[in-house]
């Protein structure tokens, strides 16, 4: 990596435009890349983002663009901040203009639907990236506190600790506090896992139920966590860090989080179609969910919420109904599934 970086950050919606700031605000070359000429003159002629962080000034150092190769060929790290359905298609073009050297960091917390590969097994089957250059961002890290430059801590995942230590040393800002881990699949689990249990916690809140509830949930929802990351090979610790807990609480309980708004809304009353609709942003966890279910029964994991999330979301079971059959499942051990006594 050079003295003077170059990052590339693909995917102009709230997250990838806030993470973009970072690297920008401490005066390193940044660039985004937009779908719409309109949105990226805006960023450069207006520093705004008005479609999906209104009301907040991006650095005038964070340029954009709507050329792919212009954004990526010259980047020292490729920051990858595409929604789960369209990563593997936008990755397949991004790959070409990669730098042979240069690192791709993953933002996005979800698992591809038809495969249920993390992104960066998407990205090793589509490039044959070795492990050295696939990194994951991960932890609670809701945009618009970014933008408001509020105290905040995530983690880098990358296999290899020297790269690690690079990015982090890149993204670390005095209010972006990172740290590293070398378990990517359990940072990638966390992510995506936690925007399932997420939507529960909006359901319980929908319903006017209280903390008990959210605080039950949370912890139950970490339980299934942990049971199906561990079996896929992440470290148990993991899931008690930023990328597990951490991310897990914030996106419970925040009014910022879009996956705990739709569950709100389904405790509300209305129609996941109508939810959707009035949204401009993806809640990964609406299409993370099925994949999540059929991960866990490939694996022999038992995962009640996210597996009645499915049946809300997908089968017409009411809020109502789900809550009455989570309560009345067979007792079980509080470690059933994570520890062998």
């Amino acid at each position: 990596m050079r003295d003077q970086p170059r990052v590339a950050v693909v995917g102009a919606g709230s997250w990838g435009t806030a993470f973009a700031t970072i690297p920008a605000d401490k005066g390193v070359e940044t660039v985004l890349w937009a779908r719409r000429q309109d949105l990226a003159d805006r960023i450069n002629q207006e520093h705004a983002n008005p479609d999906y962080l209104p009301g907040f000034e991006l650095p005038p150092s964070l340029s954009a663009t709507t050329d792919l190769a212009k954004a990526v060929e010259d980047a020292d790290v490729v920051v990858m901040a595409i929604p789960s359905h369209a990563y593997r298609q936008v990755f397949r073009d991004v790959h070409p203009h990669l730098r042979a050297d240069a690192p791709v960091v993953s933002l996005t917390k979800g698992i591809e639907q038809d495969t249920r590969k993390r992104m960066t097994e998407v990205m090793a089957e589509e490039a044959g990236l070795g492990s050295a250059r696939l990194a994951v961002v991960s932890g609670p890290n809701l945009a618009k506190e970014v933008m408001k430059r509020m105290p905040s801590a995530s983690v880098v995942a990358c296999a290899d600790e020297d790269a690690a230590a690079r990015l982090q040393a890149l993204f670390m800002a005095p209010f972006f506090r990172v740290y590293t881990n070398p378990d990517v699949i359990g940072c990638e689990l966390g992510g995506a896992l936690k925007n399932v249990i997420a939507i529960a916690a909006g359901i319980a809140d929908g319903m006017g139920f209280g903390d008990n509830s959210r605080a039950s949930l949370i912890t139950r929802g970490l339980a299934e966590i942990t049971r199906l990351g561990v079996k896929m090979g992440g470290q148990a610790l993991t899931f008690a860090g930023l990328a597990g807990m951490g991310d897990l609480v914030a996106t419970c309980i925040s009014r910022l989080s879009r996956n705990r708004h739709v569950g709100e809304e389904l405790g509300n009353g209305r129609k996941l179609e109508d939810i959707v609709a009035d949204m401009n942003m993806v809640a990964e966890g609406v299409k993370t969910c099925r994949p999540v279910v059929a991960l866990g029964q490939e694996q022999g994991v038992d995962l009640p919420i996210a597996e009645h999330v499915a049946k809300v979301l997908y089968e017409g079971v009411s809020p109502g109904d789900m809550v009455l059959s989570l309560m009345l499942r067979e007792a079980k051990k509080e470690s059933h599934g994570i520890t062998e006594n």
